[in-house]
């Protein structure tokens, strides 16, 4: 917390968002875990129905991600988000009810996962969306730290936890907490004040497809934003990659607990929060443009450290490379948000936003099910030394691109990533 008047922590529905996006991520956390480990362990599925589980979860980015963002650009954001969370909590209550009834099946699972991505669209392109309003253009740095510190958090909290309530009290417990945790968060967004609302009415669908489109030039005509988008787009890929088969690996192959998944996951989300706090004083050293190409070198080549993941103390060898790797995502997702949304005027934030979201869990979704390809047609272990090299070398697009150069973010650029005339409020 501090004392300056004009940091978002002074602001009551910046508490509120920051309040409610930790219990959102936590039931997300507990479920990423769970959902897994319950179709490997009680349902039989084999490697390529965890890579489709995992695609599933992603797939919705893919399928209504741009028009969620032309929508979030003109409904009232509290209520999109209250509804968001809303959902999630019914669809993941539905996982145990079915089960505790006999009728739990993989189809029951991919429809859940499906329709809770649906779901999570809106939800993170408005929470993203109105973060500017909330805590001002000039404090976005600290309002990002501090979100990207939660989801770490998060990570570590709710992915640990899930291994283990997985392992002492059955994944149908632990999905019904995370159940819980969207039902809190959601009574929680009830608070965030009613000003949120955009000024634009709905329009037809003709409108509609020029606002997506609209939304996409705005992301790849600049230089920038299109290398910050492909940067993390590969890095999504990579990682989804060697995510999607580690429960069949842990499991199946090394016979390790679902605890020790939990804990492995864990480490990754404890890497996000050093990369968060080490953001805001890196970009302050060093240049926040500087800061985003340098991470890339020092921290993405740890990710060929995963490959070596096997029991003993090549796990630690392999959770410290995760770990490594993980710090540099905390870096980019403080300080690659920041710069985007510095770089997009309010009214096209929504679908800013939702392109980066369509691109980026877009990778997550053709990374699971390209995981699980490669898993079962030349193993599992080929699955995460492909994810592997691919995570290891995301970076270079920022490396290569004008984003290495800038010093600070107030230097407004052209679509071509050239400097232009100095910024206005918009910017």
């Amino acid at each position: 917390m501090t004392e300056n008047p004009r940091s978002p922590w002074c602001l009551r529905d910046f508490r509120v968002l920051f309040a409610s996006s930790a219990l959102s991520h936590l039931g997300s956390n507990i479920g990423y875990v769970a959902i897994p480990l319950l179709a490997v362990t009680a349902l039989d599925a084999g490697p390529g129905q965890a890579g489709a589980l995992a695609a599933l979860s992603t797939a919705a980015f893919l399928l209504i991600g741009l028009p969620a963002g032309a929508w979030v650009d003109r409904l009232p954001t509290h209520r999109v988000l209250v509804a968001a969370d809303a959902a999630r909590a019914l669809l993941f209550a539905s996982i145990p009810v079915s089960w505790w009834l006999g009728t739990l099946s993989l189809p029951h699972l991919y429809a859940v996962v499906l329709l809770n991505g649906c779901a999570t669209v809106f939800f993170d392109v408005g929470s993203q969306s109105v973060l500017p309003e909330l805590a001002g253009r000039e404090h976005l740095v600290p309002a990002n730290a501090a979100l990207v510190s939660l989801m770490a958090g998060a990570n570590i909290a709710g992915r640990g936890a899930g291994g283990f309530l997985v392992q002492f009290l059955t994944a149908p417990l632990a999905i019904l907490s995370g159940s819980v945790a969207y039902l809190a968060s959601a009574a929680g967004l009830t608070g965030i004040g009613r000003r949120h609302v955009p000024s634009r009415e709905p329009a037809d669908r003709r409108r509609l497809r020029a606002d997506m489109a609209e939304g996409l030039r705005h992301v790849l005509a600049h230089r920038e934003l299109r290398a910050l988008a492909l940067t993390a787009s590969l890095a999504n890929l990579g990682a989804q990659m060697i995510n999607a088969v580690l429960p069949v690996l842990f499991t199946q192959e090394l016979h390790l607990p679902a605890g020790a998944l939990g804990a492995y996951w864990a480490a990754g989300g404890l890497g996000i929060l050093l990369g968060a706090r080490l953001a805001p004083r890196l970009a302050s050293r060093l240049g926040h443009g500087r800061t985003l190409g340098l991470a890339g070198l020092w921290f993405a080549p740890a990710a060929l450290a995963v490959t070596l993941l096997g029991n003993g103390p090549w796990l630690w060898v392999a959770g410290a490379g995760w770990l490594a790797v993980m710090t540099k995502t905390g870096i980019d997702n403080v300080l690659g948000v920041t710069l985007r949304q510095h770089l997009t005027p309010g009214p096209l934030l929504g679908r800013m936003n939702a392109t980066f979201r369509f691109l980026l869990t877009g990778a997550l979704a053709i990374g699971s099910a390209l995981g699980g390809l490669v898993a079962e047609a030349a193993g599992v272990r080929a699955a995460v030394w492909v994810g592997a090299i691919c995570l290891a070398g995301a970076f270079l697009p920022v490396f290569c691109s004008p984003v290495r150069m800038r010093r600070d973010l107030h230097a407004a650029t052209t679509p071509s990533g050239r400097s232009a005339v100095p910024p206005t409020d918009e910017m």
